[in-house]
């Protein structure tokens, strides 16, 4: 199936719905359908979209939990990311800067997914915001082009993949 990568949501709908129709085609011949994703089928997946088309149709749909990307590089890596009381923000990257920058200023550990696209951008505000020396940038985490990163300052100019994640904890002295 195509999900294209667009902000275009007209064609987006288009596509879902064409997913949608596909999906629907099996399940009317008895098929089963399986669908799979890379993470929690609930967490910034395109599962979701089509997941809503097709929720009330009267077909048995059943969810089974994944691992979200940052669990397993917390994991992968020794990188606790909260404890006590510390207060854990899941941030797609692609959210607007400054709507990024109010999640930072009051969380005391982040997850920052898809920082694909500004991934510089995104370092120096973990800089700026006191999370940069305490923080793990990890790509394709379990494949043959794994990339993890700990001091991420290093990577503030270098490209990374699509399936990268920043995981980053505040300065203890400032939490």
């Amino acid at each position: 199936m195509v999900f294209p990568m667009i902000k275009d949501t007209q064609a987006l709908g288009g596509s879902w719905a064409d997913n949608k129709k596909k999906i629907l085609e099996f399940l009317q011949e008895g098929k089963k359908v399986v669908f799979i994703t890379l993470g929690d089928p609930m967490l910034y997946s395109t599962y979701i979209y089509v997941f809503k088309l097709l929720q009330d149709l009267g077909h048995q749909v059943v969810n089974i939990p994944g691992i979200p990307a940052f669990c397993a590089i917390t994991s992968h890596t020794g990188f606790p990311i909260a404890e006590w009381t510390d207060v854990v923000a899941i941030v797609p990257a692609t959210a607007a800067p400054d709507k990024i920058e109010k999640v930072l200023d009051i969380c005391d550990a982040a997850v920052l997914m898809k920082v694909y696209k500004n991934s510089s951008q995104i370092i120096g505000m973990l800089q700026e915001k006191g999370f940069a020396a305490n923080a793990v940038l990890a790509s394709d985490v379990g494949t043959e082009r794994e990339m993890i990163v700990r001091n991420i300052s290093e990577a503030k100019d270098q490209p990374c993949s699509y399936l990268s994640t920043i995981v980053a904890r505040r300065a203890a002295q400032n939490r």
